[in-house]
Protein backbone atom coordinates (compact mmCIF):
# COMPACT_ATOMS: atom_id res chain seq x y z
CA UNK A 1 0.00 0.00 0.00
CA UNK A 2 1.38 3.47 -0.79
CA UNK A 3 2.47 5.54 2.20
CA UNK A 4 0.17 8.26 3.51
CA UNK A 5 2.88 10.82 2.74
CA UNK A 6 3.06 9.94 -0.95
CA UNK A 7 -0.72 9.82 -1.21
CA UNK A 8 -1.24 13.15 0.55
CA UNK A 9 1.51 14.91 -1.38
CA UNK A 10 -0.39 14.06 -4.53
CA UNK A 11 -3.42 15.86 -3.13
CA UNK A 12 -1.74 19.17 -3.91
CA UNK A 13 -2.69 18.59 -7.54
CA UNK A 14 -6.28 19.65 -6.93
CA UNK A 15 -6.94 19.79 -10.66
CA UNK A 16 -7.26 16.00 -10.63
CA UNK A 17 -10.55 16.29 -8.74
CA UNK A 18 -14.00 16.98 -10.11
CA UNK A 19 -15.19 20.52 -9.54
CA UNK A 20 -18.51 22.29 -9.19
CA UNK A 21 -19.86 25.59 -7.91
CA UNK A 22 -20.14 25.51 -4.14
CA UNK A 23 -23.43 25.33 -2.44
CA UNK A 24 -25.40 26.36 0.55
CA UNK A 25 -23.58 29.34 2.07
CA UNK A 26 -24.01 31.77 -0.82
CA UNK A 27 -22.65 31.98 -4.35
CA UNK A 28 -24.47 30.95 -7.47
CA UNK A 29 -26.51 27.86 -8.21
CA UNK A 30 -28.97 27.10 -10.96
CA UNK A 31 -29.25 26.97 -14.72
CA UNK A 32 -26.86 27.81 -17.55
CA UNK A 33 -25.04 31.16 -17.81
CA UNK A 34 -27.27 33.95 -19.01
CA UNK A 35 -30.46 32.24 -17.82
CA UNK A 36 -30.47 33.10 -14.12
CA UNK A 37 -27.73 30.59 -13.31
CA UNK A 38 -24.03 30.93 -12.47
CA UNK A 39 -21.54 32.91 -14.52
CA UNK A 40 -19.11 30.97 -16.72
CA UNK A 41 -16.84 28.93 -14.44
CA UNK A 42 -13.53 30.43 -13.47
CA UNK A 43 -10.23 28.65 -13.63
CA UNK A 44 -9.85 26.29 -10.67
CA UNK A 45 -6.66 28.21 -9.87
CA UNK A 46 -8.30 31.60 -9.25
CA UNK A 47 -7.60 33.29 -5.93
CA UNK A 48 -10.30 32.51 -3.39
CA UNK A 49 -11.53 34.80 -0.72
CA UNK A 50 -13.31 37.42 -2.81
CA UNK A 51 -16.94 36.27 -2.52
CA UNK A 52 -16.60 34.78 -5.99
CA UNK A 53 -17.72 31.29 -6.89
CA UNK A 54 -15.52 28.80 -5.05
CA UNK A 55 -14.81 25.59 -6.89
CA UNK A 56 -14.75 22.52 -4.66
CA UNK A 57 -11.85 20.20 -5.45
CA UNK A 58 -11.46 17.07 -3.35
CA UNK A 59 -8.19 15.66 -4.64
CA UNK A 60 -7.41 11.93 -4.76
CA UNK A 61 -7.72 10.95 -1.11
CA UNK A 62 -11.47 10.25 -0.85
CA UNK A 63 -11.27 8.15 -4.00
CA UNK A 64 -8.32 6.23 -2.58
CA UNK A 65 -10.33 5.52 0.56
CA UNK A 66 -13.31 4.26 -1.43
CA UNK A 67 -11.05 1.98 -3.47
CA UNK A 68 -9.54 0.68 -0.23
CA UNK A 69 -12.91 -0.29 1.30
CA UNK A 70 -14.13 -3.83 1.77
CA UNK A 71 -16.69 -4.90 -0.81
CA UNK A 72 -20.30 -4.21 0.11
CA UNK A 73 -23.29 -1.89 -0.36
CA UNK A 74 -21.57 1.14 1.19
CA UNK A 75 -18.59 0.84 -1.15
CA UNK A 76 -20.97 0.43 -4.09
CA UNK A 77 -22.84 3.57 -3.06
CA UNK A 78 -19.67 5.63 -2.61
CA UNK A 79 -18.27 4.29 -5.89
CA UNK A 80 -21.42 5.45 -7.67
CA UNK A 81 -20.66 9.06 -6.65
CA UNK A 82 -17.15 9.31 -8.06
CA UNK A 83 -18.20 11.28 -11.12
CA UNK A 84 -20.75 13.39 -9.26
CA UNK A 85 -19.93 17.12 -9.10
CA UNK A 86 -18.91 18.13 -5.58
CA UNK A 87 -20.09 21.13 -3.55
CA UNK A 88 -19.68 22.69 -0.11
CA UNK A 89 -21.50 21.00 2.75
CA UNK A 90 -22.12 22.16 6.32
CA UNK A 91 -21.90 18.50 7.35
CA UNK A 92 -18.15 18.89 6.76
CA UNK A 93 -16.33 20.93 9.42
CA UNK A 94 -12.69 21.84 8.91
CA UNK A 95 -10.82 20.87 12.08
CA UNK A 96 -7.96 23.34 12.60
CA UNK A 97 -7.84 24.06 8.87
CA UNK A 98 -6.34 21.12 6.98
CA UNK A 99 -3.64 19.77 9.31
CA UNK A 100 -3.22 16.43 7.60
CA UNK A 101 -1.03 18.37 5.13
CA UNK A 102 -0.93 22.04 6.11
CA UNK A 103 0.17 23.65 9.40
CA UNK A 104 -2.88 23.92 11.60
CA UNK A 105 -4.70 27.23 11.96
CA UNK A 106 -2.69 28.73 9.12
CA UNK A 107 -4.12 30.79 6.27
CA UNK A 108 -2.87 28.14 3.87
CA UNK A 109 -4.71 25.42 5.79
CA UNK A 110 -7.93 27.43 5.82
CA UNK A 111 -7.64 27.99 2.07
CA UNK A 112 -7.24 24.25 1.55
CA UNK A 113 -10.25 23.46 3.76
CA UNK A 114 -12.45 25.88 1.83
CA UNK A 115 -11.40 24.33 -1.46
CA UNK A 116 -12.24 20.90 -0.05
CA UNK A 117 -15.85 21.86 0.60
CA UNK A 118 -15.90 22.45 4.36
CA UNK A 119 -19.00 24.53 5.05
CA UNK A 120 -17.76 25.46 8.54
CA UNK A 121 -14.15 26.32 9.38
CA UNK A 122 -12.71 26.25 12.89
CA UNK A 123 -10.60 28.67 14.86
CA UNK A 124 -9.46 27.42 18.26
CA UNK A 125 -9.23 30.66 20.19
CA UNK A 126 -6.47 31.66 22.60
CA UNK A 127 -5.31 35.08 23.77
CA UNK A 128 -2.04 37.00 23.64
CA UNK A 129 -0.29 39.06 26.30
CA UNK A 130 -2.06 42.16 24.99
CA UNK A 131 -5.39 40.28 25.16
CA UNK A 132 -5.92 39.87 21.45
CA UNK A 133 -7.57 36.67 20.21
CA UNK A 134 -5.65 34.30 17.94
CA UNK A 135 -6.21 30.92 16.29
CA UNK A 136 -4.13 28.27 18.03
CA UNK A 137 -5.09 24.81 19.26
CA UNK A 138 -3.68 25.39 22.70
CA UNK A 139 -2.83 28.40 24.79
CA UNK A 140 0.66 26.89 25.20
CA UNK A 141 1.58 24.95 22.06
CA UNK A 142 3.77 27.43 20.17
CA UNK A 143 6.92 25.41 20.87
CA UNK A 144 5.66 22.51 18.76
CA UNK A 145 3.38 24.23 16.23
CA UNK A 146 5.39 27.33 15.26
CA UNK A 147 8.98 28.46 14.75
CA UNK A 148 9.08 30.55 17.91
CA UNK A 149 12.18 28.78 19.23
CA UNK A 150 14.17 29.85 16.17
CA UNK A 151 13.58 33.49 17.14
CA UNK A 152 15.83 34.18 20.15
CA UNK A 153 14.05 37.40 21.11
CA UNK A 154 10.71 35.55 21.30
CA UNK A 155 12.08 32.28 22.68
CA UNK A 156 13.37 34.33 25.61
CA UNK A 157 9.76 35.23 26.46
CA UNK A 158 8.55 31.61 26.65
CA UNK A 159 7.12 30.46 29.96
CA UNK A 160 9.73 27.69 30.06
CA UNK A 161 12.94 27.86 27.98
CA UNK A 162 14.09 25.21 25.54
CA UNK A 163 15.95 22.25 27.06
CA UNK A 164 17.36 19.84 24.45
CA UNK A 165 16.77 16.13 24.38
CA UNK A 166 19.61 13.85 25.45
CA UNK A 167 20.48 11.69 22.41
CA UNK A 168 22.05 9.12 24.75
CA UNK A 169 18.88 8.74 26.80
CA UNK A 170 15.70 7.96 24.85
CA UNK A 171 13.53 8.84 27.84
CA UNK A 172 15.00 12.35 28.09
CA UNK A 173 12.75 14.40 25.83
CA UNK A 174 13.21 17.99 24.77
CA UNK A 175 11.10 20.46 26.73
CA UNK A 176 9.85 24.03 26.43
CA UNK A 177 6.60 25.87 27.04
CA UNK A 178 5.73 28.77 24.81
CA UNK A 179 2.28 30.31 25.13
CA UNK A 180 0.29 32.78 23.09
CA UNK A 181 -0.08 34.69 26.35
CA UNK A 182 3.72 35.09 26.51
CA UNK A 183 3.79 37.37 23.47
CA UNK A 184 1.86 40.21 21.82
CA UNK A 185 -0.39 39.89 18.79
CA UNK A 186 2.26 41.53 16.59
CA UNK A 187 4.84 39.04 17.81
CA UNK A 188 2.42 36.15 17.24
CA UNK A 189 1.77 37.34 13.70
CA UNK A 190 5.54 37.31 13.04
CA UNK A 191 5.64 33.53 13.59
CA UNK A 192 5.35 30.82 10.96
CA UNK A 193 2.88 28.04 11.63
CA UNK A 194 4.44 24.58 11.34
CA UNK A 195 3.15 21.03 11.34
CA UNK A 196 2.15 19.80 14.79
CA UNK A 197 5.03 17.81 16.24
CA UNK A 198 4.98 14.49 18.06
CA UNK A 199 8.14 12.94 19.53
CA UNK A 200 10.04 15.71 21.30
CA UNK A 201 13.54 14.78 20.17
CA UNK A 202 15.07 18.14 19.27
CA UNK A 203 18.71 18.51 20.28
CA UNK A 204 19.15 21.92 18.69
CA UNK A 205 17.08 24.91 17.69
CA UNK A 206 19.76 26.47 15.51
CA UNK A 207 18.31 27.91 12.28
CA UNK A 208 19.60 26.10 9.20
CA UNK A 209 19.69 22.68 10.81
CA UNK A 210 17.16 20.02 9.68
CA UNK A 211 14.77 21.38 12.25
CA UNK A 212 12.19 24.04 11.59
CA UNK A 213 12.38 25.82 14.92
CA UNK A 214 9.88 23.81 16.94
CA UNK A 215 10.29 20.88 19.27
CA UNK A 216 9.58 17.50 17.74
CA UNK A 217 9.00 15.85 14.38
CA UNK A 218 6.10 15.64 11.96
CA UNK A 219 4.24 12.30 12.04
CA UNK A 220 5.26 10.21 9.06
CA UNK A 221 1.70 10.03 7.70
CA UNK A 222 1.64 13.83 7.34
CA UNK A 223 3.93 15.97 5.22
CA UNK A 224 6.25 18.94 5.62
CA UNK A 225 5.82 19.87 1.96
CA UNK A 226 3.74 22.96 2.74
CA UNK A 227 5.77 24.06 5.76
CA UNK A 228 9.06 24.95 4.11
CA UNK A 229 7.69 28.35 3.20
CA UNK A 230 6.24 30.39 6.04
CA UNK A 231 2.64 29.40 6.73
CA UNK A 232 0.75 32.45 8.01
CA UNK A 233 -0.55 32.54 11.56
CA UNK A 234 -4.00 34.09 12.03
CA UNK A 235 -5.80 36.21 14.58
CA UNK A 236 -9.50 35.50 15.13
CA UNK A 237 -10.30 38.75 13.30
CA UNK A 238 -8.14 37.62 10.36
CA UNK A 239 -9.84 34.25 10.30
CA UNK A 240 -13.33 35.73 10.42
CA UNK A 241 -12.54 38.05 7.52
CA UNK A 242 -11.03 35.22 5.47
CA UNK A 243 -13.84 32.72 6.08
CA UNK A 244 -16.48 35.37 5.51
CA UNK A 245 -14.85 36.20 2.18
CA UNK A 246 -15.44 32.57 1.17
CA UNK A 247 -19.10 32.90 2.15
CA UNK A 248 -18.61 30.05 4.64
CA UNK A 249 -19.53 29.67 8.31
CA UNK A 250 -17.61 29.57 11.57
CA UNK A 251 -16.89 27.51 14.62
CA UNK A 252 -14.76 29.02 17.38
CA UNK A 253 -13.57 27.08 20.40
CA UNK A 254 -12.69 28.87 23.62
CA UNK A 255 -9.55 26.95 24.47
CA UNK A 256 -9.12 26.21 28.14
CA UNK A 257 -6.29 28.49 29.28
CA UNK A 258 -3.12 26.89 30.62
CA UNK A 259 -2.22 30.05 32.48
CA UNK A 260 -3.86 31.08 35.76
CA UNK A 261 -7.09 32.97 35.40
CA UNK A 262 -7.86 35.81 35.90
CA UNK A 263 -4.98 36.54 33.51
CA UNK A 264 -2.89 39.55 34.54
CA UNK A 265 -5.12 39.79 37.59
CA UNK A 266 -8.34 41.00 35.98
CA UNK A 267 -9.00 39.16 32.67
CA UNK A 268 -11.46 36.47 33.65
CA UNK A 269 -12.69 33.36 31.87
CA UNK A 270 -16.01 35.15 31.34
CA UNK A 271 -14.17 38.11 29.81
CA UNK A 272 -12.49 35.69 27.40
CA UNK A 273 -15.75 33.97 26.48
CA UNK A 274 -17.46 37.33 26.00
CA UNK A 275 -14.63 38.69 23.88
CA UNK A 276 -15.15 35.88 21.37
CA UNK A 277 -18.83 36.83 21.02
CA UNK A 278 -17.92 40.51 20.77
CA UNK A 279 -15.45 39.80 17.97
CA UNK A 280 -18.12 38.13 15.84
CA UNK A 281 -20.57 40.92 16.62
CA UNK A 282 -18.03 43.59 15.66
CA UNK A 283 -17.53 41.79 12.34
CA UNK A 284 -21.32 41.80 11.78
CA UNK A 285 -21.47 38.00 11.65
CA UNK A 286 -24.98 36.77 12.55
CA UNK A 287 -25.12 34.30 15.43
CA UNK A 288 -26.74 31.63 13.26
CA UNK A 289 -23.51 31.43 11.24
CA UNK A 290 -21.41 30.67 14.32
CA UNK A 291 -21.00 27.50 16.39
CA UNK A 292 -19.15 28.43 19.57
CA UNK A 293 -17.49 25.52 21.39
CA UNK A 294 -15.90 24.74 24.72
CA UNK A 295 -14.88 21.83 26.92
CA UNK A 296 -15.72 23.98 29.94
CA UNK A 297 -19.41 23.71 30.86
CA UNK A 298 -19.29 27.16 32.44
CA UNK A 299 -18.50 28.69 29.03
CA UNK A 300 -21.56 27.01 27.50
CA UNK A 301 -23.84 28.15 30.31
CA UNK A 302 -22.35 31.66 30.16
CA UNK A 303 -23.20 31.96 26.44
CA UNK A 304 -26.67 30.52 27.01
CA UNK A 305 -27.31 33.15 29.69
CA UNK A 306 -25.67 36.24 28.23
CA UNK A 307 -25.78 35.67 24.45
CA UNK A 308 -28.71 33.32 23.84
CA UNK A 309 -28.57 33.69 20.07
CA UNK A 310 -25.00 32.35 20.14
CA UNK A 311 -25.81 29.98 22.99
CA UNK A 312 -28.46 28.27 20.86
CA UNK A 313 -25.64 26.86 18.70
CA UNK A 314 -23.02 26.48 21.43
CA UNK A 315 -21.31 23.11 21.26
CA UNK A 316 -20.57 21.29 24.53
CA UNK A 317 -17.34 19.41 23.79
CA UNK A 318 -17.44 16.32 25.97
CA UNK A 319 -14.18 14.71 27.01
CA UNK A 320 -15.37 13.36 30.37
CA UNK A 321 -15.06 9.75 29.24
CA UNK A 322 -11.32 10.31 28.82
CA UNK A 323 -10.79 11.78 32.27
CA UNK A 324 -11.80 9.04 34.71
CA UNK A 325 -12.61 5.34 34.68
CA UNK A 326 -16.27 6.12 35.33
CA UNK A 327 -16.41 9.18 33.10
CA UNK A 328 -18.18 7.53 30.19
CA UNK A 329 -21.08 6.23 32.30
CA UNK A 330 -21.33 9.52 34.16
CA UNK A 331 -21.44 11.42 30.88
CA UNK A 332 -24.21 9.18 29.54
CA UNK A 333 -26.26 9.65 32.71
CA UNK A 334 -25.84 13.43 32.58
CA UNK A 335 -27.20 14.00 29.08
CA UNK A 336 -30.89 14.52 29.98
CA UNK A 337 -29.85 17.00 32.67
CA UNK A 338 -27.70 18.98 30.24
CA UNK A 339 -30.59 19.18 27.80
CA UNK A 340 -32.84 20.38 30.62
CA UNK A 341 -30.34 23.18 31.34
CA UNK A 342 -30.56 24.42 27.77
CA UNK A 343 -27.66 22.66 26.06
CA UNK A 344 -28.64 21.98 22.45
CA UNK A 345 -25.54 20.39 20.93
CA UNK A 346 -23.23 17.74 22.41
CA UNK A 347 -19.92 16.82 20.82
CA UNK A 348 -18.03 13.79 22.11
CA UNK A 349 -15.08 12.22 20.34
CA UNK A 350 -15.80 9.56 17.72
CA UNK A 351 -15.16 6.57 19.94
CA UNK A 352 -17.85 7.58 22.42
CA UNK A 353 -20.53 7.31 19.72
CA UNK A 354 -19.78 3.83 18.37
CA UNK A 355 -19.62 0.33 19.81
CA UNK A 356 -19.02 -3.20 18.51
CA UNK A 357 -21.89 -5.62 17.95
CA UNK A 358 -19.97 -8.80 18.66
CA UNK A 359 -22.79 -11.03 17.43
CA UNK A 360 -22.70 -9.55 13.94
CA UNK A 361 -19.15 -8.18 13.81
CA UNK A 362 -20.46 -4.72 12.92
CA UNK A 363 -20.18 -1.21 14.34
CA UNK A 364 -23.34 0.22 15.92
CA UNK A 365 -24.36 3.31 17.93
CA UNK A 366 -23.11 3.38 21.52
CA UNK A 367 -25.15 3.85 24.66
CA UNK A 368 -23.93 7.46 24.66
CA UNK A 369 -25.30 8.03 21.15
CA UNK A 370 -28.63 6.45 22.07
CA UNK A 371 -28.94 8.53 25.25
CA UNK A 372 -28.01 11.77 23.47
CA UNK A 373 -30.66 11.20 20.83
CA UNK A 374 -33.26 10.31 23.47
CA UNK A 375 -32.46 13.56 25.28
CA UNK A 376 -33.11 15.52 22.09
CA UNK A 377 -29.51 16.68 21.76
CA UNK A 378 -27.97 17.41 18.38
CA UNK A 379 -24.73 15.43 17.94
CA UNK A 380 -21.46 16.61 16.38
CA UNK A 381 -18.23 14.61 16.61
CA UNK A 382 -14.46 15.00 16.31
CA UNK A 383 -12.14 14.24 14.55
CA UNK A 384 -11.65 12.05 11.51
CA UNK A 385 -8.33 11.96 9.63
CA UNK A 386 -6.26 12.31 12.81
CA UNK A 387 -5.33 8.66 13.19
CA UNK A 388 -2.83 7.87 10.47
CA UNK A 389 -3.06 4.46 8.79
CA UNK A 390 -5.95 2.38 10.11
CA UNK A 391 -4.50 -1.05 9.38
CA UNK A 392 -3.76 -1.64 13.07
CA UNK A 393 -7.13 -0.57 14.46
CA UNK A 394 -7.00 3.20 14.16
CA UNK A 395 -5.88 4.09 17.69
CA UNK A 396 -7.67 6.45 20.08
CA UNK A 397 -10.54 7.64 17.90
CA UNK A 398 -11.63 4.06 17.23
CA UNK A 399 -11.37 2.84 20.83
CA UNK A 400 -13.78 -0.02 21.43
CA UNK A 401 -14.10 -0.94 17.75
CA UNK A 402 -10.39 -1.29 17.00
CA UNK A 403 -10.83 -4.99 16.25
CA UNK A 404 -13.29 -4.09 13.47
CA UNK A 405 -10.99 -1.53 11.81
CA UNK A 406 -8.18 -2.90 9.66
CA UNK A 407 -7.82 -0.77 6.53
CA UNK A 408 -7.98 2.90 5.58
CA UNK A 409 -11.33 2.45 3.84
CA UNK A 410 -12.90 1.58 7.19
CA UNK A 411 -12.91 5.31 7.88
CA UNK A 412 -15.93 5.59 5.59
CA UNK A 413 -17.54 2.65 7.40
CA UNK A 414 -17.35 4.53 10.69
CA UNK A 415 -18.41 7.83 9.10
CA UNK A 416 -21.47 6.04 7.73
CA UNK A 417 -22.44 4.67 11.16
CA UNK A 418 -21.96 8.10 12.74
CA UNK A 419 -24.02 9.80 10.03
CA UNK A 420 -26.79 7.29 9.34
CA UNK A 421 -27.26 5.41 12.62
CA UNK A 422 -25.99 7.81 15.28
CA UNK A 423 -27.51 10.74 13.40
CA UNK A 424 -24.66 13.23 13.80
CA UNK A 425 -25.38 16.44 11.94
CA UNK A 426 -21.77 17.52 11.43
CA UNK A 427 -18.32 15.93 11.51
CA UNK A 428 -14.93 17.51 12.15
CA UNK A 429 -12.04 16.26 10.02
CA UNK A 430 -8.38 17.12 9.58
CA UNK A 431 -8.88 16.63 5.83
CA UNK A 432 -12.29 17.99 4.95
CA UNK A 433 -12.40 16.40 1.50
CA UNK A 434 -13.13 12.99 3.00
CA UNK A 435 -16.24 14.10 4.86
CA UNK A 436 -17.29 16.38 1.99
CA UNK A 437 -17.20 13.41 -0.39
CA UNK A 438 -19.45 11.38 1.90
CA UNK A 439 -21.82 14.32 2.43
CA UNK A 440 -22.16 14.93 -1.30
CA UNK A 441 -22.77 11.26 -2.02
CA UNK A 442 -25.57 11.08 0.57
CA UNK A 443 -27.05 14.52 -0.11
CA UNK A 444 -26.07 16.04 3.23
CA UNK A 445 -26.03 19.78 2.66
Amino acid sequence: MPSFTSILAAAAAFELATAAPWGPWGGHKGGPPGHGGPPPPKSPYHEIGSNSTLLVELGPRPYYLVDNMDAGPLKDKLNSCKAQPKSTSSFSISHRGAPLEFPEHSKQGYNAAARMGAGIIECDVSFTSDRELVCRHSNCDLHYTTNILSKPELAAKCSSPFVPADPKNSSSMATAKCCTSDITLAEFKSLCAEMEATSLTATSIVPGTPYFGRIGTTPDYRTNMFSYSCAETMSLKDQIALVDSYGLNFTAEAKTPEVPMPFQGDYTQEDFAQQIVDTFNEANIPADRVWLQSFLPDDIFYWLKTSPAFGAQAVYLDERADLTATGYDEAVASLPGLAAKGVKIIAPSIWQLVAPDNATGTIVPSSYAIAAKAAGLEIITWSFERSGPLENGGGYYYTGVNNLVNNDGDEFTVIDVVAQQVGATKIFADWAATVTYYANCFGLA
